[in-house]
C-alpha cells in the first residue's frame, strides 16, 4: 500500500504540516479503498441499508461492526454514530531519533499518527495527542473539529525526542479517563531500563477502554546487518559499546527475538493489542489493528 507513495517518505515532507497532511490522507484513503473491499453488499442486507465504501465517501459513515464481521467496508446509510475518544501517546525519548534509510523512528511515528488520526477524524471521533519523556509531558486534549486535527499535526512536527522514558510512574489520570470509552494508542520502540514502560502501559488498561501498542523498530535493529568492528551508542544514556558484528550477531538476534516474544505475550495476556512495525514495511497491519480496536468500542 505505502509503496505507491514511496517518493513522499522523506524528512522534508514528514516535517511539514502540508506534506504530512497530504501523505496521511493518501495512505488512509488508499487503505480504505484497498484489497479488502467488495463491490457487493453482504448477504441478507438491503441496498437501502448499506453500500460498499467507495473512495470519496465520508468515512464517518463507516459501519465498524460490519467491518469486524465481514472484513469489508460498508457505509451504513441510516447511520447513528457511536463515537469514541482516541488518544495517541508518543514515546519522546532519545531512542526515537534512531535513523535508517533517511528516516528516524519519530518520522514514522508522525506518519502513523497523522494517518490514524485522519481516519478517526473522518469517523467523527475526538482525538488527542500526548508525548512524554523524563523531562516533560505535552498534551493536546481530545476534540473532533478540523482545526484540531491541524493543531495535532503541528504538535507532531514539534516533538523533539530527548532523554529517556520516566523511571517514575507518570500520572495515569493526566492521560486516561479510565471510566470512559476510549482507545489509547501508544507508539514506542519499547526501549526501557527495567520494566518501567511496559508496567505503565499495563496500568492504562481498564474494562471500558481499548489499548494498543505499536512498537517501532528499524531494519538494522531487527536484522543486525552490520559487519566488522562496530561501535554502538545508546542514544538515551550515551553509553558506547565496541563489538565485532559477526561474532555478536547470533547472540543479539536471539536476545532480540526473546524480548519481542516476551513483550508481545505480556501485552496480549493483559488484553492489550500489539503490533511490531518495521520501518521498512508498509503500514497496513498497524492500520488494521487500529480499526479492530476501534470497532470494539462501537
Amino acid at each position: 500500500m505505502s509503496e505507491r507513495y514511496q517518493e513522499l517518505f522523506r524528512p522534508d515532507v514528514v516535517q511539514s504540516v502540508a506534506g504530512l497532511s497530504l501523505l496521511a490522507r493518501l495512505l488512509a484513503d488508499d487503505f480504505m479503498a484497498g484489497k479488502h473491499l467488495s463491490q457487493r453488499v453482504a448477504h441478507g442486507l438491503e441496498f437501502s441499508q448499506y453500500k460498499a465504501y467507495q473512495p470519496g465517501d465520508d468515512m464517518r459513515l463507516l459501519d465498524w461492526k460490519m467491518l469486524a464481521r465481514s472484513g469489508r467496508y460498508y457505509i451504513k446509510q441510516a447511520d447513528i454514530n457511536s463515537r469514541v475518544t482516541v488518544k495517541f501517546i508518543i514515546d519522546a525519548s532519545a531512542s526515537m531519533n534512531h535513523k535508517e534509510a533517511g528516516l528516524a523512528k519519530i518520522h514514522w511515528v508522525r506518519i502513523l499518527v497523522a494517518t490514524l488520526a485522519y481516519i478517526a477524524h473522518q469517523q467523527g471521533d475526538s482525538t488527542g495527542l500526548f508525548s512524554l519523556n523524563n523531562a516533560q509531558l505535552k498534551a493536546i486534549y481530545p476534540a473532533a473539529h478540523s482545526k484540531h486535527y491541524q493543531r495535532m499535526l503541528n504538535e507532531l512536527i514539534a516533538i523533539a525526542p530527548a532523554g529517556n522514558w520516566p523511571d517514575t510512574t507518570v500520572d495515569i489520570n493526566a492521560i486516561s479517563n479510565r471510566s470512559g470509552r476510549e482507545l489509547l494508542c501508544i507508539l514506542t520502540d519499547m526501549h526501557q531500563q527495567q520494566t518501567e514502560l511496559i508496567d505503565w502501559v499495563k496500568r492504562l488498561k481498564s474494562s471500558r477502554n481499548e489499548v494498543m501498542v505499536l512498537q517501532v523498530m528499524g531494519k538494522n535493529e531487527m536484522d543486525f546487518q552490520y559487519q566488522g568492528n562496530v561501535i554502538f551508542e545508546d542514544l538515551e544514556t550515551g553509553e558506547k559499546i565496541k563489538a565485532n558484528a559477526t561474532s555478536a550477531k547470533a547472540h543479539y538476534l536471539g536476545k532480540m527475538q526473546q524480548n519481542l516474544t516476551h513483550t508481545r505475550h505480556l501485552l496480549l495476556d493483559n488484553g492489550i493489542g500489539y503490533e511490531l512495525f518495521r520501518m521498512d514495511t508498509p503500514l497496513d497491519d498497524a492500520l488494521k489493528l487500529f480499526l479492530g480496536k476501534r470497532q470494539h468500542l462501537s
